[in-house]
């Protein structure tokens, strides 16, 4: 089972983008991207990478961010 904590500042993003730890993303309360690593953000846009070639971009401000934690 795993942990959900929301991502709110540069410096949240900047932690899980360091550790290469998983996020989820939702937007409209649907889930757009389930389990992907955070490549790159801006105060704008994030960049999500769940494959080789499989990159992602989502507005920052019209998605939620969750860190995946594991209990």
């Amino acid at each position: 089972m795993s942990l959900h904590f929301k991502l709110m500042t540069d410096s949240d993003f900047q932690e899980v983008l360091d550790k290469q730890v998983k996020v989820r993303v939702f937007k409209d309360n649907h889930i757009v991207d389930a389990s992907s690593l955070i490549v790159r953000f801006d105060e704008r846009l994030v960049v999500t990478q769940s494959g080789v070639s499989d990159l992602m971009y989502h507005n920052r401000g019209e998605c939620e961010f969750f860190e995946l934690r594991k209990r």
